[in-house]
């Protein structure tokens, strides 16, 4: 298998190239399991995020990270579900369809997870933003419920994403044309 190789937060790691139609490949970058990258991603973003009273991701690749974040920083993360669970009350939910993910999904938080949000100053957090079609989806999800957003970060920008200004990233991730 071909693996791309780069340094993350000071980490070198090599992402196997995995194949995402016949016109694409990406770097497979999966922080689950990887301690040493997930802390110290963790440190090197909360040095550039603006200050926010909350750490906000979806399930699931991005909550190592949010957790190890918020460890270190506000002492609080909500995790927007990609299905209901049993304790959600009054969930409300928001579309997306993702580059890695071959079918539309939903996103949700609950009525808890509403109020606790509310007014609040957000900081959304993921593993990578690649096409900004999750992180547009719950910004959604968080305008709609009154959350102030103060911050996008996340670990690797990938293809046009490293361009947008909007976006805190620590390393650039190319995507691969055939």
């Amino acid at each position: 298998m071909s693996v791309y190789k780069m340094t993350i937060a000071g980490c070198p790691r090599e992402l196997p190239i995995c194949p995402i139609n016949e016109h694409m490949d990406i770097a497979g970058f999966v922080m689950f399991g990887d301690v040493d990258v997930t802390e110290a991603s963790a440190r090197a973003l909360m040095e550039k995020c603006p200050e926010h009273d909350v750490i906000v991701t979806a399930e699931s690749k991005g909550i190592p990270l949010a957790y190890e974040m918020a460890r270190i920083g506000c002492r609080s993360y909500v995790v927007a579900r990609k299905g209901i669970k049993a304790y959600m009350e009054d969930p409300i939910h928001v579309e997306v369809k993702s580059i890695t993910t071959d079918h539309v999904q939903k996103l949700y938080l609950s009525k808890a997870d509403c109020e606790s949000l509310r007014g609040k100053r957000i900081l959304i957090v993921d593993d990578v933003i690649s096409t900004g079609e999750s992180l547009a989806a719950i910004e959604e999800l968080l305008h709609s419920i009154g959350g102030q957003v103060v911050g996008r970060a996340c670990v690797l920008a990938e293809g046009d994403a490293r361009d947008r200004e909007d976006i805190i990233y620590l390393e650039p991730l190319p995507l691969f044309f055939k």
